[in-house]
């Protein structure tokens, strides 16, 4: 399942947000390794910092001191340019309320990422269709996501996450807004994902149930972790 060296890397990372004159710290001194085809559950409170860590892996936020290295490149290093380039190509992200665009149909959400590349538009359609066949959406690929249930928006999303073939999945809540069936199937997918395709994924999630379709989980409580 794993290689020898790990697909991420954190090292005594800290990060704090700063409100008016007051210092919030968020993580403090973080050390981890996360292995290559590692599916990771991240739980904790409100206000633990999972969010933070996961948007500092994927390169949305930046941090205060040390240096996370994905695949071997350290992200922290990068400029704003770099980064948006690496993100396009090596993140695939899925939110809880799935952030689709209203006025585009699952086909058009799917292939956006695929714009960032220089794909011909009929590889992006076969990279598209390929995605969506993998969450079982191909019939439905013509809809706008008013006319999905939540569950579809979900795989929508996934599939939008999987299309530039990413080295990591970073899911926030993967499943919050989604009724037990929906997260059920949800959850399924993300392990295929995992197992099939050796996807490595990282998952923010407060739902024991999720957390227990991961390998490994780790526990975050006020910017630190605690022994599970």
């Amino acid at each position: 399942m794993t290689d020898e060296y790990p697909i991420v890397r954190i090292t005594d990372v800290s990060k704090s947000y700063h409100r008016g004159s007051y210092v919030v710290p968020v993580l403090s001194d973080i050390t981890f390794d996360i292995a290559r085809g590692e599916f990771l559950a991240i739980m904790g409170p409100s206000g633990s910092g999972k969010s933070t860590l996961l948007n500092l892996i994927a390169g949305i936020d930046r941090v205060d001191a040390g240096s996370i290295t994905v695949g071997g490149q350290d992200i922290t290093a990068m400029n704003e340019t770099e980064l948006a380039l690496w993100r396009a190509d090596n993140v695939g992200f899925i939110f809880q309320f799935y952030n689709l665009i209203p006025v585009l149909t699952a086909y058009e959400n799917v292939e956006l990422p695929l714009h960032l590349t220089g794909l011909s538009r009929a590889a992006r359609r076969e990279h598209v269709q390929t995605a969506l066949a993998m969450v079982n959406l191909t019939e439905r690929m013509d809809h706008y996501p008013s006319q999905l249930s939540g569950g579809e928006q979900q795989r929508v999303a996934i599939a939008r996450a999987i299309v530039v073939d990413p080295a990591i999945l970073v899911a926030d809540e993967p499943t919050g807004d989604l009724d037990r069936a929906s997260a059920h199937d949800v959850l399924d997918l993300m392990e295929r994902l995992n197992t099939e395709l050796g996807k490595t994924i990282i998952m923010v999630t407060h739902d024991p149930h999720a957390a227990e379709r991961a390998h490994s989980m780790k526990h975050l409580e006020k910017g630190v972790f605690n022994s599970v």
